[in-house]
């Protein structure tokens, strides 16, 4: 057979004395090289120069053990689950290279049978792994698709008649899902993740421009509104002067401000403010006028009170034309009295004195139907005529009751007491 390279190597010292398992395994020859029973055949795996062959030995069986250490290590790996199979398989494919021509004294079948065992147990992990891995991606690629339907979705509205605080935030929301799937998700295929993000850049990108052109305009409109309410605020303020004069002009103010729209919450409470208290002003002169009005009312209003005091002798006076000769002269001196302020004292007052002039005349009504002239001659002309009805109608029931004829006189005898009733009814 070919003589491999030799492997020199430094002795160590103090060494280990020679297992069995590595006399077992191992042979150093006369020219000094040490051999590894592999089989049958043995195979040249180095030198140990300036040594004894136990020496030689012991140093070619602690190369070997280290593998041993790396088989049993990767062993345990796999017992506990602590890694992938994947990982795993390439981890027992790196320790069969090291054993192929290994520079180590050993069982090295025996090591290598124990690696095989391995990877044929991690072959059948690693192949559920990569189904399971498969199944994730799927599943990952339909979680992503989710996510970029839904910004579409959003990206396909009336974006002019959206509220933008609610979209603002759903998108925002969107993508930190889609950040946070891409942190904890499982890679997806590169060309898959390029689609996928082109589509929900896109959609991002179509709210996004729609946002800033909505509120671009509203910023025009909020300026609009703002200098339009400056300028109310201003000529609002040059009222001032004309104290409650000024109080018609202010309201028409206010009716423009309810026109001019919206400027903003900041600048419409700010500006509010200043065009509220220019009318707070007007509004204060108002109420200071009014103060004095009704402290001058206060006499005015003892004067008329005491006025409906003498106005109920209207009513106990007998004498109709005596009674209103009386009302006249107290409504002369009540308007004499003057306006009083406030007015609702005024018209409370008012009516208690219409009260009075209300039932006098209704009692003037009352005699002007008893003696018209007309009225009297009317009643006269009737009464006549129902005299002369009654005495007919006296004659026709005596005239009946002579004959036996009971309806004719129950006829005339109904027909008189009706005539009867009238003629009472008129006074006669």
């Amino acid at each position: 057979m070919p003589t491999p390279p030799k492997l020199v190597a430094k002795p160590v010292a103090p060494a280990a004395p020679v297992s069995s398992d590595a006399a077992e395994w191992g042979r150093v020859v006369e020219d000094g090289t040490v051999e590894v029973r592999e089989g049958d055949t043995w195979r040249a795996v180095g030198q140990y120069p300036d040594g004894t062959a136990d020496e030689a030995l012991a140093y070619f069986a602690r190369k070997y053990d280290d593998i041993a250490v790396k088989v049993t290590t990767l062993e345990n790996r796999v017992q506990t689950g602590e890694a992938s199979a994947a990982d795993l398989s390439k981890q027992a494919k790196h320790i069969v290279g090291e054993l192929t021509d290994a520079a180590a004294v050993g069982d090295l079948a025996g090591l290598r049978a124990r690696v095989d065992a391995l990877l044929e147990s991690l072959s059948e992990a690693s192949a559920q792994e990569a189904q399971a891995a498969k199944e994730a991606v799927d599943a990952a690629i339909v979680e992503r698709t989710a996510i970029v339907d839904e910004a579409e979705r959003i990206a396909a509205l009336d974006l002019s008649k959206v509220q933008w605080k609610q979209i603002t935030a759903d998108m925002a929301a969107l993508f930190d899902q889609w950040q946070a799937h891409q942190q904890t998700g499982p890679r997806l295929p590169k060309g898959t993740a390029q689609q996928l993000w082109k589509r929900f850049r896109d959609a991002r990108s179509t709210v996004d421009k729609a946002r800033r052109a909505y509120f671009s305009e509203l910023d025009d409109t909020h300026r609009t509104a703002r200098d339009a309410k400056t300028r109310l605020v201003e000529r609002a303020e040059a009222l001032a002067p004309r104290g409650v004069d000024g109080i018609p002009a202010y309201r028409g103010l206010l009716d423009e401000w309810k026109a001019a729209g919206r400027a903003g919450r900041k600048a419409d409470d700010a500006l509010w403010a200043k065009f509220k208290a220019a009318g707070d002003a007007l509004y204060q002169a108002r109420a200071e006028q009014a103060a004095a009005e009704e402290a001058d009312s206060a006499p005015k209003i003892e004067a008329r009170e005491a006025l409906l005091v003498e106005a109920k002798a209207v009513a106990d006076e007998s004498d109709i034309k005596k009674a209103r000769a009386l009302l006249t002269r107290i409504q002369r001196q009540w308007d004499e009295v003057g306006r009083i302020f406030p007015r609702d004292k005024e018209r409370a007052l008012d009516d208690r004195m219409r009260s009075i002039e209300q039932a006098l005349k209704g009692r003037e009504d009352v005699d002007w139907k008893r003696n018209n002239p007309e009225t009297k001659a009317r009643a006269n002309d009737m009464s006549s005529q129902l005299v002369e009805a009654i005495e007919k109608l006296e004659a026709e029931l005596a005239a009946a009751e002579a004959a036996g004829d009971a309806k004719a006189a129950k006829d005339a005898k109904d027909a008189l007491e009706a005539r009867r009733a009238w003629l009472n009814a008129l006074g006669g």
